[in-house]
């Protein structure tokens, strides 16, 4: 079928775009502009215009009209398939963002190194965009509101992005469904990172569901005996498992299980589908097991341990002590280093670990050395002001293209401890990867390892790294593993948290905050470390200040620095 007027001139227009966001000719990518105005003008369909008559249309001179007919012959324009290919798929993405014209995108891309719309999101929550020329705060504002509608629009969310709107339908539904049974259930339940509908197992009947989600203006979009799910204006799948009274908690277990996790259960003596159950307890104490709470159902490791302990030990948000990881703005932060001590004062915390961005990293306001003497004396000032609370001299430190960090040792023996990452040239092989991690491992300097892969989940994949050989060094060298609670981030995965513990590491819970608000995603952080089995003991920042101290004391023993 010939290409209509309107997708011809979208070819002209992308190609315009894509030339202004590379830099190139301006006066090519305005003339490619105007092409693709005058066509969509032309009420005749292209394809049904003779090539001699189509160079005497209005707006359409010699060039245009040449490719005009490479596309209605091809059903391609090879000067744009040209640019695409050079161009990083995200950047298409960011041209659906309001606001975001090819100029500005270009300025995000080239100044920034950001390719997709999850990382200017991650780069508009650290506040970085007001430090480009021609974002102030309120484009940030306006271009973070702006992505966050085009997300709520593609169907996968972060944990975080749905939590809000998930409580809040339960709670409504749970009024209209009255006496019925109803729960939440699958991924939401187990508190899985990324969330693709909303599921949920009820007694209520298949008929109510779908009148009432009807007369809300929703779509049924499948339906048999067993389940109904529904799409309302919010694009979120709603997915209802109908259940009998006497079977509720059983397809409740089964729902907020992974497959293998229910199949490894059904197989253990005892399990009979058709004993009476008023709780998921009940029916693991019918084959005598500790109750598996969902969040670890992902794993069948957990089914084996059920048999012997319980879960009690298993981190909760009220086991962290301080707050680790956070930028303040002396770098691309929000706040005060003093407002956010008060604040983790009035959070009940003891203590706050300051770690600002390091030279390297100047599209942060990276510390220079002179800068870093300077906020030390700062925090000498308010410690003496806020004691016994106390705030830590950090760095989150640049490891760079070698694997080294960006200080010199002398520098770096000045703070209370170092946290190592990787932010610039994410774009690399295993080898190079594990080169340059391992390398800042072993700098006696690096106490903690930041977001080892690097990766915005829904975003960017992260270099690739051997998980088992990194947490391995981590080990021999005495360096935490962060678990970086920021829900774009959540790196380390939590899948590898299991294997880390049985190494012998301590991984440590940060939100990477760059604002008093940012210290809730410690929340987030919690919940993805709850699906590794990690327990607070296992956890530096459920450390107590005095176990805090010790620990950094203890190392700078053994490191001898």
């Amino acid at each position: 079928m010939p290409l209509d007027n309107y997708a011809i001139a979208d070819q002209f227009s992308l190609l315009a775009k894509l030339m202004d966001i590379h830099g190139e000719n301006s006066f090519k990518s305005k003339s490619y502009s105007v092409a693709a105005f005058n066509i969509e003008k032309i009420t005749t369909p292209l394809h049904e215009i003779s090539p001699d008559k189509l160079f005497t249309l209005k707006g359409i001179g010699e060039s245009t009209g040449r490719k005009i007919i490479e596309i209605l012959d091809t059903g391609k324009l090879q000067a744009l398939e040209d640019m695409l290919l050079k161009t990083p798929p995200g950047i298409l993405d960011l041209l659906n963002i309001k606001g975001l014209g090819p100029k500005k995108i270009s300025t995000i891309w080239k100044e920034m190194g950001i390719e997709s719309v999850g990382e200017l999101l991650y780069a508009c929550n650290e506040n970085r965009l007001t430090l480009l020329k021609g974002f102030g705060e309120k484009t940030q504002k306006s271009v973070q509101e702006n992505i966050e509608f085009f997300l709520r629009n593609v169907g996968s969310y972060l944990y975080a992005q749905i939590e809000g709107y998930a409580h809040q339908l339960l709670a409504g539904l749970a009024n209209a469904f009255g006496d019925d049974l109803l729960e939440i259930t699958g991924d939401f339940r187990r508190q899985n990172t990324i969330i693709s509908k909303l599921e949920f197992v009820t007694t209520k009947s298949i008929d109510f569901i779908g009148d009432f989600f009807s007369q809300q203006n929703f779509v049924v979009e499948e339906v048999n005996q067993e389940m109904i799910a529904v799409k309302g204006p919010e694009n979120i799948l709603l997915v209802f498992y109908i259940a009998a009274e006497e079977n509720f908690y059983y397809k409740l277990l089964e729902t907020s299980s992974a497959p293998e996790f229910y199949e490894a259960l059904q197989k253990e003596k005892g399990w009979s589908a058709s004993n009476k159950a008023e709780s998921e307890n009940d029916i693991f104490k019918s084959i005598h097991f500790n109750f598996v709470p969902a969040y670890l159902r992902d794993s069948t490791a957990f089914i084996e341990r059920a048999k012997q302990k319980d879960f009690s030990d298993i981190i909760h948000v009220s086991d962290i002590k301080g707050i680790i990881h956070n930028h303040s703005n002396w770098s691309d932060g929000v706040n005060t280093v003093e407002e956010m001590a008060k604040a983790c004062i009035a959070q009940g915390y003891e203590y706050l670990v300051i770690s600002d961005h390091s030279k390297t990293a100047a599209y942060a306001k990276g510390l220079q050395e002179d800068r870093v003497r300077e906020q030390h004396l700062y925090i000498d000032e308010l410690n003496a002001k806020l004691h016994p609370f106390k705030i830590f001299k950090s760095i989150e430190s640049d490891i760079l293209n070698d694997g080294s960090l960006d200080y010199s040792n002398e520098v770096l023996a000045t703070f209370d401890l170092v946290i190592g990452s990787v932010h610039q040239n994410l774009s690399m092989p295993e080898d190079k990867a594990m080169m340059r991690l391992l390398s800042a491992i072993r700098n006696p300097y690096t106490t903690i390892l930041g977001h080892m892969t690097g990766r915005l989940l829904l975003s960017r994949k992260g270099y690739p790294v051997d998980h088992k050989e990194i947490i391995k060094a981590c080990v021999e060298n005495n360096v935490v593993i962060e678990l970086n609670a920021h829900p774009s981030r959540l790196d380390i995965d939590w899948c590898f948290i299991d294997d880390a513990i049985a190494q012998g590491a301590l991984i440590s819970i940060n939100p990477d905050a760059h604002s008093i608000d940012g210290f809730h995603d410690v929340k987030y952080g919690v919940l993805a470390a709850q699906k590794g089995g990690l327990t607070r003991e296992k956890n530096l920042s459920s450390f107590s200040l005095a176990e805090f101290e010790k620990f950094l004391s203890d190392r700078r023993i053994a490191k001898k620095i």
